[in-house]
């Protein structure tokens, strides 16, 4: 069967793909394998160079790409622009700090000379998924590239114009043709491919089911896994926060790319003396979302990126209601073409209603009571996730107290989650494991190797 590539905002079929053969597969790795030893010869300026001319490109491209994603996957026009454009501020900040971060470390113990060095892995699998089809690949493949490594990517199949449009990115800026490569497969392939003897490590971003399955794969064959899988992220207001600030971020922290984002707030955990008037105030910011045609610079709302995803969303909400949730505003797919859902506002949910602990992955925000602060971070742990979370407060040495008890990858304080190539990204328990972007990020692929002199 053709990978098919269809419009979310109108169900029409954009194109249909051919898919790779396990032999065209098998002579890919060949290629990536062959480019990649070449590549880890070529010093480390020279690919800072081509890291910094491919986010030069994707600038200067934005718009081609940012259309590509928007055609394939409902993102707000303006929104795949501004993916585009943050992936070349990720390729600027590894092709400025490569030197800085890949030099050895010199230890010093009682032989004449010591040192840790870091060296690349070989040929990496990326597994990546359709909400953010540029960011997802190129905040992986930035790094991994600068480190000396091969990469091919499994693309989500719903966007594989952007998978392969990724692949021209490279090549137009000047990387060996084939040291980074798309292959058309489905996921029942990706097995076949992480125990091929080629592949050294795999990074995968997805959800949790795919994740257990791919580090299942990778562990029998003992190879390196990174997994940044689902969030439930808490978004907590206390008692002394600044309501009218907290009221905007709730909007634009769950309604960033729809609501689905594994780190955009889901959770809604809001001490007692706040809760009415915070739940006014976010329907309001709903009631003025606009739901239209993703390249129409007036839509706030784009569709969900396809009709099953809003489909099951759904059935969330009606089950959320069924245990007694209550329904603000939305709760309804909207009434026009395409894969839209209305922005929804759940209050009275609590501890043992099934969406307190699920992934939402779309535009629905849970509202949570706490009794207190104590209660809010027990609500807050009280989740199988841990990718990110926020805290509200205006005493900022109080936030920090609480974000040391959050269970996450990152706490962020008076401000919704934003990544950020400069810092780690990242979860805990079902959020998966290891590290993205910063320099925790790029040493995820590479040899730590010790190196001593008598």
């Amino acid at each position: 069967m053709p990978i098919q590539s269809i419009n979310p905002a109108t169900g029409e079929r954009i194109k249909d793909y051919k898919p790779h053969t396990d032999a065209a597969v098998d002579e890919i790795l060949t290629k990536v394998d062959t480019a990649q030893k070449a590549w880890a010869t070529v010093p480390l300026a020279e690919r800072a160079a081509l890291v910094k001319r491919a986010g030069d490109h994707l600038r200067a491209n934005a718009e081609k790409y940012g259309e590509i994603i928007t055609q394939e996957m409902g993102k707000l026009r303006a929104g795949g622009i501004a993916e585009v454009e943050k992936c070349a501020l990720n390729c600027d900040y590894y092709a400025d700090n490569a030197e800085k971060i890949l030099a050895p470390e010199h230890v010093k113990i009682e032989a004449s000379k010591s040192y840790v060095r870091f060296d690349p892995l070989g040929v990496v699998l990326a597994v990546m998924p359709w909400n953010f089809p540029f960011w997802q690949v190129w905040r992986f493949l930035a790094p991994a590239l600068l480190a000396g490594n091969g990469a091919v990517l499994k693309h989500a199949s719903n966007v594989p114009g952007s998978a392969l449009a990724i692949e021209e990115s490279v090549r137009a800026a000047g990387f060996p043709e084939d040291i980074f490569r798309t292959l058309l497969i489905g996921a029942k392939s990706v097995s076949r491919v992480i125990e091929n003897p080629i592949i050294k490590a795999v990074t995968l971003t997805g959800s949790e089911a795919a994740g257990s399955q791919v580090a299942a794969t990778a562990g029998k064959v003992i190879k390196k896994t990174v997994l940044e899988l689902g969030g439930n992220d808490p978004f907590i207001v206390l008692e002394d926060a600044d309501l009218p600030a907290c009221v905007v971020g709730a909007n634009a922290g769950r309604m960033v790319n729809s609501g689905q984002s594994c780190v955009s707030s889901k959770r809604f955990i809001i001490v007692e003396s706040q809760l009415e008037a915070f739940i006014s105030g976010l329907v309001a910011q709903f009631k003025a979302l606009k739901i239209g045609d993703p390249t129409d610079s007036e839509t706030t709302v784009a569709p969900m990126a396809r009709e099953d995803l809003r489909d099951d969303l759904h059935k969330q909400v009606e089950a959320a209601v069924a245990a007694g949730a209550k329904v603000e505003i939305g709760g309804q797919p909207a009434d026009r073409p395409g894969a839209y859902y209305q922005p929804t506002v759940l209050s009275n949910v609590t501890e043992t209603n099934p969406i307190f602990s699920q992934e939402t992955f779309g535009p629905v925000a849970s509202i949570i009571v706490a009794k207190d602060e104590a209660d809010a971070v027990r609500l807050a742990n009280l989740s199988p996730y841990g990718l990110s979370s926020s805290v509200w407060s205006k005493d900022v040495a109080r936030a920090e107290r609480v974000a040391e008890q959050i269970e996450a990858g990152g706490v962020f304080i008076n401000a919704i989650t934003k990544s950020d190539p400069r810092m780690p990204f990242g979860g805990i328990k079902l959020s998966g494991y290891g590290r993205e972007m910063s320099h925790y990020g790029l040493k995820e692929f590479v040899n730590i190797k010790t190196v001593v002199v008598k």
